[in-house]
């Protein structure tokens, strides 16, 4: 089921893609059928998509995102186009092979210059539009588009706070450049897992991320644990490239609480959903209290206890603790995994990491 946001998004990008050849169609061949023009767009477009999503040709994909702008731009193009003309082809062909098209086999084979040029801006508007989705967030994106939060709106969430132990030092070694790859890297790693976990990021400050879910949806299937573990995992899986790489394998400590929030829509140049309330600062709080108390991951015992710890998660009460800022104690269960590793296959992260 996790799955499942992925299979929808994509679904609902060919269905976009399919659509726009199917308005080229009747704007240029009105007497072909409507079926015609989809064919040809998901052939040319969707292969474009995927490598600029890094899924088809990641190492080529990696390499050319590395590119200074300069380089990136006319390249970049020359491999949309090289892609479309590709998709052309192959669409053109099969069509004219099971004889659903006719002409020669030039006209199936090579795409006019406008076909190119109009494929090209159908992908780069729907690119931009998921680049933009990518950098406020899936459920932000959705939310901004809506005006869901327009108005302060109060629910409830779950908080997992993430922290790099070490950066300091890190950075004091290698320096502020080195410091800001490793942590890019580091937050590509989580980045995969939530989404896997149908989480949110919704900040990132300095060397902490914030993940959220509505709270429903985190505690499912102990989904907001599930997460933080299989991120600990992902980066004993890679421990190897971490080393070579970077020269050490990140250590981060989590916290994870939930309760009621207010949720607004802020901003007027530039809008953010933001959010209100004492739980997303217990939950910073009970991050720093991991420090105090040695423990990598700790979790509310009031989130907790609404949630059955997966197989190979041991929790640990560790009775009840002062918060920073919060009238009454928080009660505290420190968090570890017992069992197998969760996650064992390594991700691509040697192909992310930077050199």
């Amino acid at each position: 089921m996790r799955t499942l946001p992925s299979a929808l998004n994509w679904l609902a990008i060919a269905t976009f893609v399919a659509l726009s050849g199917v308005a080229y169609g009747v704007a240029f061949y009105p007497e072909s059928p409507k079926y015609i023009g989809a064919i040809f767009a998901l052939f040319c477009g969707m292969p474009l998509l995927a490598f600029e999503r890094g899924l088809l040709m990641p190492r080529l994909h990696s390499r050319v995102r590395l590119l200074p702008t300069p380089a990136y731009i006319p390249i970049a193009l020359l491999i949309d186009a090289a892609l479309i003309s590709i998709g052309f082809a192959v669409a053109g062909n099969l069509l004219r092979m099971i004889g659903l098209t006719q002409g020669s086999w030039l006209d199936a084979t090579i795409p006019q210059a406008e076909v190119i040029i109009y494929a090209l801006s159908v992908s780069a508007l729907t690119v931009l539009v998921l680049r933009v989705r990518d950098l406020l967030g899936r459920d932000v994106f959705i939310s901004l588009l809506t005006g869901r939060y327009r108005n302060p709106v109060p629910e409830e969430r779950v908080f997992l706070f993430i922290d790099l132990v070490g950066s300091t030092a890190f950075a004091e070694e290698y320096g502020d450049l080195r410091t800001q790859q490793y942590l890019g890297s580091l937050f590509g790693t989580f980045a995969e897992q939530i989404r896997r976990h149908n989480g949110a990021i919704d900040d990132y400050i300095g060397d902490a991320a914030i993940i959220t879910w509505p709270l429903n949806r985190g505690i499912k299937d102990a989904c907001c644990v599930r997460c933080i573990f299989d991120i600990l995992s992902n980066i004993e899986a890679n421990s190897d490239v971490w080393r070579k790489v970077y020269g050490q394998v990140p250590r981060v400590r989590a916290a994870l609480h939930g309760g009621p929030v207010i949720t607004a829509e802020i901003g007027v140049d530039r809008h953010k959903i933001t959010y209100f309330g004492d739980t997303v600062n217990t939950t910073a709080r009970l991050e720093g209290l991991s420090k105090t108390l040695g423990r990598g991951v700790l979790i509310s015992s009031d989130l907790a206890d609404l949630m059955t710890m997966p197989d190979g998660i041991d929790a640990e009460y560790l009775g009840t603790h002062a918060v920073k800022g919060r009238g009454r104690e928080v009660g505290v269960v420190a968090l570890r995994d017992i069992g197998e590793t969760r996650l064992r296959r390594p991700s691509q992260l040697s192909l992310n990491l930077g050199s």
